[in-house]
């Protein structure tokens, strides 16, 4: 096998492997947090894991998020977005404000209420998981 023929194929084991590690990571999610089992997530299941990773999220215990304690989970551009009042941080009603959009965003079906793993899997998904788990 030539050298191009084999990072190729290293390559999409590699896109492989991620993508299942995501869905994997997604089913977990859901599993978590569907309190009620449907097997979806609504927006009040959302919020419930938002509220709770708000609060181990915030380290100083100051009711807000800065920048660096959203490290990992939101890029500069979105926290700008997610900050009205242009005060650096994020309080709990802001950060929930941040998650009801994203959650409207990774609706396949908007209006549709609930969020299933395929729409987890999609990349607003992705980042709703980065935001309540």
């Amino acid at each position: 096998m030539n050298k191009f023929a084999q990072a190729f194929s290293i390559s999409a084991t590699l896109v492989l492997l991620t993508g299942a590690m995501a869905f994997a990571d997604s089913s977990a999610a859901l599993k978590a947090l569907d309190t009620d089992k449907d097997g979806t997530i609504d927006l009040k299941e959302a919020e419930a894991g938002a509220a709770k990773v708000f609060k181990s999220l915030d380290t100083d215990n100051d009711g807000t998020l800065d920048a660096k304690e959203l490290a990992g989970r939101l890029d500069a551009a979105g926290f700008k977005a997610a900050d009205p009042d242009n005060d650096g941080t994020l309080d709990e009603k802001e950060y929930m404000a941040l998650v009801e959009k994203t959650f409207k965003a990774a609706e396949l079906k908007p209006g549709g209420r609930t969020l299933d793993l395929k729409e987890l899997n999609s990349p607003a998904g992705q980042a709703l998981l980065k935001l309540i788990q």
